[in-house]
């Protein structure tokens, strides 16, 4: 009876989604629930379509005419555009460069010595944990001390040491718990007492209503294999607001990131623009096969991706209360205050995780304890919210998560 009235539910959610026609650009095996867009977001249909073209005519005909004659130089900044407009970032302050651990340390150590004055670099204890190894790289660099921080309680330290701050950097989704930060409160914050703010986007890029530009970010990085749908080892992102272009100072010095590329000088000139933050030649396939994959995202607004977000997590919420009421939901139950994942914490989070694997609903497990599922707007659709919480609810009553099929771990979580 319960789980008829959420299926009833979820026809009405579905049949009025501004979101509904955005599932047929996505290309999903047949019968499958798949909830780990915030790990490996689905393939879309426009990048595997654009395979042949990519590989046959670009790479295999047309070869090193390409950097010119199909736009493979210019890639890095248009596909940036592209991204931008999904975080809140006009034009010219988005690249599609490196990896996001790369862009995490050129954004840290930049960012260090855009305030050398100061030597205290904020980090979010609870953070991604190749953002603190990184963050720590950097500091070592450049001289500077790691204060690991909450969110929670910036406001207090800045207020003791707001004046030694040189950085504060925050992931926008707390990648654990789904607990979303508020970007325009800390960015306030840390611009009160002078220091500059980084966000890592990997968990809110084409889920939430970001607003780079409106809420006068300084820098951000993110992944693009998530929700922007790029695919395995995807290039990353780099947002440098307009303002500090100029005086940015990145410690890899690349040849793309030289004003004069194939002046072939000895010594180092950065390019004018958010473009000095390129650094080598980019994995070219993955980059268009991102383009491409962008095109998802056609007509999407962010807020509206962010909208029906809202409604698949909370319905999703609503179910996991009824059907599964011995479940703690670790993500927070204010919409204002979660990403586009849900997590629970269970005893024997990975055996759970496993046995719905096996009942064909995707999610994954983060130590220690938590099952966590991501939902994609762009594809994921409210009855499969319903009918992954009835698998859930199947799996806890039956004791499936314990047999020993369930227990057996890879490499990956």
């Amino acid at each position: 009876m319960i789980v008829d009235s959420l299926l009833a539910r979820a026809a009405a959610a579905d049949a009025t989604s501004p979101l509904r026609h955005c599932r047929d650009r996505f290309d999903l095996p047949a019968g499958l629930v798949y909830l780990d867009g915030n790990s490996l977001g689905a393939l879309p249909v426009a990048a595997r379509d654009a395979m042949d073209d990519i590989v046959g005519r670009q790479w295999g005909h047309d070869l090193i005419s390409s950097w010119n004659a199909n736009g493979w130089w210019d890639a890095p900044l248009r596909v940036g555009d592209a991204i931008g407009r999904l975080v809140g970032a006009a034009e010219g302050q988005v690249v599609v460069t490196d990896s996001t651990s790369v862009n995490l340390f050129k954004a840290f150590v930049a960012a260090a010595r855009m305030r050398p004055d100061r030597n205290v670099l904020v980090s979010d204890p609870a953070s991604f944990p190749t953002d603190l190894y990184l963050l720590d790289a950097a500091a070592r660099l450049v001289g500077a001390v790691v204060e690991r921080v909450g969110p929670a309680e910036l406001p207090d330290f800045l207020a003791e040491r707001g004046d030694e701050v040189a950085l504060v950097a925050v992931s926008s989704v707390d990648y654990r718990t789904g607990e979303r930060w508020d970007l325009p409160a800390v960015t306030r914050a840390a611009h009160g007492r002078g220091a500059l703010v980084l966000w890592d986007l990997c968990h809110g890029a084409g889920v939430l209503d970001v607003g780079l530009d409106e809420h006068e970010v300084d820098l951000a990085v993110g992944c693009t294999y998530k929700y922007l749908n790029g695919g395995p080892g995807a290039p990353a992102f780099m947002y440098v607001a307009e303002r500090h272009q100029e005086h940015l100072d990145q410690p890899l010095s690349g040849w793309q990131g030289h004003a004069e590329p194939f002046a072939m000088a000895p010594s180092f000139e950065p390019i004018r623009g958010v473009g000095r933050v390129r650094v080598g030649t980019p994995p070219m396939v993955s980059l268009l096969v991102l383009e491409k994959a962008l095109a998802a995202f056609d007509g999407v607004e962010p807020i509206t991706a962010r909208t029906v977000s809202l409604s698949l997590t909370g319905l999703f919420i609503d179910a996991v209360s009824e059907l599964c009421p011995e479940l703690e939901i670790a993500t927070p139950l204010e919409p204002e205050r979660r990403g586009s994942q849900v997590s629970m914490r269970h005893t024997e989070a990975f055996g759970v995780v496993q046995a719905l694997i096996g009942r064909g609903v995707v999610g994954d497990f983060r130590e220690p304890d938590i099952v966590r599922l991501g939902f994609a707007p762009l594809y994921t659709t409210h009855r499969e919210v319903v009918v992954a919480a009835s698998h859930l609810a199947e799996v806890l009553a039956s004791g499936e998560h314990r047999l020993p099929v369930n227990q057996q771990r890879s490499t990956v979580t």
